[in-house]
């Protein structure tokens, strides 16, 4: 089950390069779904937002460190962003820890804070 997960993020469209974004976006489903099939990743969800200040949608890749890696290295991947960074605001790819790996880190972080004095 997969550990990991990486977010990319992405704000509102820019104006006039709609129709672009559009194909870039429906381009992107598809190689997230090749990279599913053939097991480069365990599986993607997207999200698309209400209108908001900050973030019209998002989608999630989940899979191990090394798959995200390998995917993320990959030249599909980062044209895929490349074509992105040009038709939308605030385009933004942050690692996180899904599933195991939140367990994981929560261990961490707990054994950071008993090395902490605590105040009342």
């Amino acid at each position: 089950m997969a550990d990991r997960m990486l977010f990319i993020g992405w704000g509102s469209t820019v104006r006039g390069r709609e129709e672009r974004g559009l194909e870039v976006f429906n381009e992107s489903i598809g190689l997230y779904g090749r990279l599913q099939q053939e097991g480069r990743i365990e599986q993607f969800n997207v999200v698309l937002l209400d209108p908001n200040a900050n973030l019209a949608g998002y989608i999630e890749l989940h899979g191990s460190a090394e798959q995200l890696s390998a995917a993320r290295a990959s030249e599909e991947f980062r044209r895929t962003l490349a074509d992105a960074s040009l038709i939308v605001e605030d385009l933004r790819i942050v690692e996180g820890f899904t599933n195991d790996g939140v367990a994981q880190q929560m261990a961490l972080y707990q054994e950071s804070i008993a090395r902490v004095p605590q105040t009342a």
